[in-house]
């Protein structure tokens, strides 16, 4: 299998100033350490789906920049999808940000005034092509971006308006904007947030479709119910990886979506009777 993420080592650490320094004080003498991360060893191959999880303060934010090459770290190295990040310049972090990771938000993200489509198609309005490519033109951006849409379930909402989708249509948007690039991995960070748990299910369903279609997934979840739908859950306290585990009877997001309706359906039919 070929290796999309490489983390060896990793480790961030922020400094503080605890107070004002007192006259005649070393200038360090008020300064706080933060290790966020303390040595990280992370190894992800194409075709998988990874969970990581870990309590308030564990490290898992400050993991999810760095996989999205949004920070870098104090120490350790990172490649991804070959490309060596700990010491790149900006602009070889812009392009591995618009070429090579697909970001999914909790708050969708979406821009209010432009329709589902073009939502989508502005990853490749930006898009940095290499020496080597040609840029793409205008009937190859929309072809792209219904192709991504159509891939999510959304064809026939493809001139909606975010404000006219719910929010399970919306974070599908959000979903094929992410893919639309093709990108070395998909980094969701709370995709199910702020979703009721019938959305959810149907999201987490996309996601392991996806994932059956040979889509890397790395997601940021606090909830063991959905880090159930994936088929790796790591998990981090106080900077460190302590688990890494292999998911056996991986859950099946659809069939429990088809189970969550019916009882559903029951109970508001009870509830019309009373």
């Amino acid at each position: 299998m070929i290796s999309v993420i490489e983390m060896l080592g990793i480790k961030r650490e922020y400094r503080m100033e605890a107070s004002t320094p007192k006259a005649g004080a070393p200038s360090n003498a008020d300064t706080v350490v933060v290790h966020a991360l303390r040595g990280v060893d992370f190894f992800a191959e194409a075709g998988e789906f990874v969970s990581v999880m870990g309590p308030s303060g564990s490290g898992k934010s400050t993991l999810m920049n760095i996989l999205g090459c949004l920070d870098k770290p104090s120490a350790g190295t990172y490649f991804l999808d070959g490309i060596e990040t700990s010491s790149s310049d900006s602009d070889t972090f812009a392009y591995i940000r618009n070429r090579k990771i697909g970001f999914v938000f909790q708050s969708f993200n979406l821009l209010a005034r432009t329709t589902a489509l073009e939502n989508v198609e502005l990853p490749l309005f930006y898009r940095r092509a290499n020496k080597d490519e040609k840029k793409l033109g205008a009937r190859a951006r929309k072809e792209r971006a219904m192709q991504a849409l159509e891939e999510v379930g959304l064809a026939n909402r493809m001139d909606h308006f975010p404000s006219q989708l719910s929010g399970g249509q919306q974070q599908r948007v959000a979903i094929a904007r992410a893919i639309v690039n093709d990108p070395a991995f998909i980094l969701a960070d709370e995709p199910t947030g702020n979703l009721d748990t019938g959305m959810s299910l149907e999201i987490m369903g996309l996601f392991q479709q996806l994932n059956k279609r040979g889509k890397t997934i790395i997601m940021v979840t606090h909830e063991l119910e959905l880090a159930a739908y994936s088929r790796r859950i790591i998990a981090l306290r106080d900077g460190k990886l302590v688990s890494d585990i292999n998911v056996e009877d991986q859950r099946d997001a659809l069939k429990d979506l088809a189970v969550w309706k019916k009882k559903h359906a029951r109970l508001a039919e009870k509830t019309h009777e009373l």
